[in-house]
């Protein structure tokens, strides 16, 4: 199929599924542009959905086993987590988690909702340019999780022209309260060979989802996190 395609003359994308099974990350590159890692996903936010003979994953389900996988995704060649369950049944804080997490990982954003019956909010969500644009961001560097404690998850994404993006999620049903103070952080990301050094750089910062500059990094980020719901942040220099 691979060789087929590119004898065909024209621009065509090739998808590899075959649910994970085989570990196509580690092999897939050379024959197509993006490969699933995982099974089939579902509307859940979390777990899994158990049809007896086979099962759905839910999107944290998934997102668990991406962050290991990243060394092998880059501008060509992409790790595919499955299409996206916005405007599927999700809350809006689940929608905006979903969509913001495909995007840090540098994942394929493949609508798989009704486009005649989607609401505002759904459009919203699938067309937010400034989320988008860490999906989209040239490097195509997959997001780390830097951290996880007590159900909040925070990962960063290294972007081009030396800046970053942050996306701080409350995995649980609850609101949690976050302080995170930036000089006392030191990220580094060893695949892209990248420091974000707060202390000897000053990084402006922009709040993605309400659209609105929140100040620098020289003070604490101060926060509340709705449940199932996320902040997901630009750092500019």
């Amino acid at each position: 199929m691979s060789s087929a395609l590119k004898t065909a003359g024209r621009p065509i994308v090739f998808s590899l599924c075959e649910w994970g099974t085989n570990k196509p990350w580690q092999w897939a590159a050379p024959i197509g542009h993006l490969w699933r890692t995982t099974g089939d996903i579902s509307n859940l936010f979390d777990g899994i959905l158990d049809h007896g003979t086979w099962q759905q994953n839910g999107i944290m389900k998934i997102v668990e086993s991406q962050d290991t996988i990243r060394k092998y995704a880059g501008p060509g060649h992409w790790n595919d987590p499955d299409m996206l369950e916005v405007g599927n049944g999700l809350t809006a804080a689940e929608n905006r988690t979903h969509f913001s997490l495909w995007c840090m990982l540098a994942a394929p954003l493949i609508a798989g909702n009704d486009m005649r019956k989607m609401d505002r909010q759904t459009r919203d969500v699938l067309t937010n340019k400034e989320v988008i644009a860490l999906d989209q961001d040239s490097l195509g560097i997959e997001a780390i999780k830097y951290s996880e404690k007590d159900s909040l998850q925070v990962w960063f994404k290294p972007l081009k022209n030396s800046q970053w993006g942050a996306c701080f999620v409350n995995r649980s049903n609850k609101p949690k309260q976050i302080e995170f103070d930036w000089q006392n952080e030191n990220v580094q990301d060893e695949l892209s060979k990248r420091e974000l050094n707060t202390q000897a750089t000053t990084y402006k910062l922009r709040d993605l989802w309400s659209k609105k500059d929140i100040g620098d990094t020289k003070k604490s980020l101060s926060a509340t996190i709705a449940g199932h719901d996320v902040l997901v942040i630009r750092l500019s220099r």
